[in-house]
């Protein structure tokens, strides 16, 4: 093993650039970590250091026929990697294409101060309700599947989507660029064991889509009363209007200063 004066020699000789390099690397590796923590990709990737662990046990104890098999998989790793990681490099991408700072959007900003509205009301009165946010990755799919509004959202208009008596209360809406595009919508249900078993369809639903897409979904529970914020596959329970409303235009990268204008006015912070 190097001993001290070695590993110090080593880090003199090193230039900027090195250590650059090294900052660069260890960044994207906290990245793609962040990214796949919680999610299914993170048990692919435990799967795959196992495989590693095989490939060396093999090696080193010359065991010629796991040796070979293993070789041949790895030797077509980097496919096997884009194959079964594809939903989170595309979201990877859709992410670093996206960086901006923050913008200005009055009509999405008036969009979730009426939603933030709206939830806590459908809360209050046990109404249950799921509604999405499109960012970057669309969601035109699920769009097309459910019922076209084009509306300008208002929390009248949500609360009557969801309202037990209406025909379009048990999809989920999509908010598109501050307009509701589309009532009624199916959304992928999450079939995964380590879902917690106390989440019923809606909640399940949002882990789908969200694990599929990069949209933030608002959950509404009637049978808890309760408001949760999902994104990439993970759940957060919301305990009043100010944090939904602060975690929403954080995440649709929304400037807010003070209050947010809604349909009817200041909605206050």
């Amino acid at each position: 093993m190097p001993d001290l004066v070695q590993i110090i020699e080593f880090f003199q000789h090193m230039r900027w650039q090195d250590y650059l390099d090294i900052l660069v690397v260890a960044f994207i590796v906290y990245q793609a970590i962040r990214l796949i923590r919680g999610t299914r990709s993170m048990q692919m990737v435990l799967g795959i250091i196992v495989v590693l662990g095989a490939y060396q046990f093999s090696v080193s104890f010359n065991l010629v026929t796991l040796n070979w098999m293993l070789s041949n998989f790895l030797a077509n790793i980097i496919i096997i990697l884009v194959i079964l990681f594809q939903s989170d490099i595309q979201k990877a991408l859709t992410q670093v294409a996206s960086l901006s700072f923050g913008r200005s959007s009055p009509e999405l900003m008036s969009a979730v101060g009426e939603v933030v509205k709206a939830a806590f009301i459908m809360a209050e009165k046990r109404i249950g309700g799921l509604i999405a946010f499109e960012r970057e990755i669309g969601l035109k799919n699920y769009v097309e599947v459910g019922v076209s509004l084009d509306a300008r959202v208002t929390d009248e208009l949500i609360m009557s989507v969801f309202h037990t008596s209406s025909p379009l209360h048990d999809g989920a809406v999509v908010i598109k660029e501050g307009r509701l595009a589309a009532a009624a919508c199916l959304f992928p249900l999450s079939t995964d064991d380590d879902v917690s078993r106390h989440f019923g369809t809606r909640h399940r639903a949002a882990i789908g889509v969200t694990r599929e897409s990069d949209a933030v979904v608002v959950v509404i529970s009637e049978e808890r009363g309760l408001v949760s914020l999902a994104l990439d596959g993970q759940i957060t329970v919301m305990f009043d209007q100010n944090e939904l409303r602060d975690k929403l235009a954080g995440l649709l990268n929304l400037t807010v200063h003070g209050p947010v204008e809604t349909a009817e006015g200041a909605y206050e912070a």
